[in-house]
This record gives structure tokens, sequence and C-alpha cells, in this order.
């Protein structure tokens, strides 16, 4: 008996991986979640799928993912992204990156942590919808534009309604998993 599963991941094995191990998982750590932060913005227009595909090289481009070298990046740094032929060299997605990651701080600054300020929109508990198709599922909701409006007020770019939809799924903010998938229940 195989097991049930989400269908957009399947058919790819490191969808599936991503998808059984992560996807839906909530998040509290800074460095996981600006970590999305920047896969998110990079993925707006393009499919997930190719984000994953370069996830390692990111990490490697992005310094670990490191907001607080991230926010100092001058443009020698800004140069060498744009050749990088292992992540995507749209010259507006790093700067974003790199102001995203000065705003980031901020956050934190003001609210202790960007895991209290983000999860503060949920009550710190993620919210659980009732999927049964991804395909009707939502690409964006009221939440998902009231988040992006007060990040967006905060400096933040490529911060739309449907990239924060895709980031609080990402990060189990909201539990998008299809009802009948084996990690509907488990996260």
């Amino acid at each position: 008996m195989s097991i049930q599963k989400c269908g957009w991941c399947l058919g790819d094995a490191l969808y599936e991986t991503y998808h059984d191990k992560e996807w839906g998982v909530p998040v509290k750590d800074d460095s996981t979640l600006f970590e999305f932060l920047i896969l998110e913005t990079f993925q707006a227009g393009l499919s997930w799928i190719t984000i994953l595909r370069k996830r390692e090289n990111f990490r490697k481009a992005f310094d670990n993912f490191d907001y607080q070298k991230i926010a100092r990046y001058q443009q020698p740094k800004i140069n060498a992204l744009l050749q990088d032929a292992g992540i995507i060299r749209n010259r507006l997605k790093i700067l974003a990156t790199i102001s995203n990651a000065q705003s980031f701080i901020k956050i934190q600054e003001e609210c202790g942590s960007f895991s209290d300020y983000i999860w503060a929109f949920f009550d710190g508990v993620p919210l659980k919808n009732s999927i049964e198709d991804y395909r009707e599922g939502p690409s964006k909701t009221s939440l998902s534009d009231t988040i992006s409006k007060d990040m967006k007020k905060r400096g933040f770019k490529f911060v739309g309604s449907t990239v924060v939809y895709a980031h609080m799924q990402a990060t189990g903010m909201v539990n998008d998993h299809e009802i009948s998938c084996f990690r509907y229940e488990e996260v």
C-alpha cells in the first residue's frame, strides 16, 4: 500500500522529499524563516521545483543565508551574484534580498525576533485548512494580503500576497496539505 501524498509533489524525488520532511512544518527559527523568504522571493514568477534544484547553490552564493552578512553586501558581491549561473541572476531580486535582510534585522530589533513578528499574525498557532485537491487551495488570502502590506510598509520587496502565502505554506503557518495526505495530521 502506498502512502498518500499531496498531488503537487508526485513524480519528482526532490519534490517528494521536500514535501515529506519540510513543507508545512511550523518554523519558528529566524534563520530558516529568512532562508525561505529568500527562496520565495526568487521563486516569484518561476516554479518551486526550479528553486529547490538550485537551493544548495543559493545557500553557497548567499553565505548560508546569513542575513547579517547579506545586509552588508556591496557592489562587488552583487556583481559576483549576477555572474553566478547556479542561482537566478535577477538584479532586482538580488537587490531585494539585500534590502530584505536589512528590513529583517530591523524587525528583529523591534520585535525581538522575526518569528515573533510573523507568528503574531497567527497568535502563534498555525491555520489548518481542509483542502481535498491542492488545485483548489488558495494562492493568497486576506491574511497574506495584510502581512504583505505590513512587510512592504517595513521596506520588504518582492513580498506580494502570493509570495507571502507561499511562505506561510512552506513554513507551516498554514497547513495546506491535502486532507488525504499522510502529512496533514502530522504537521
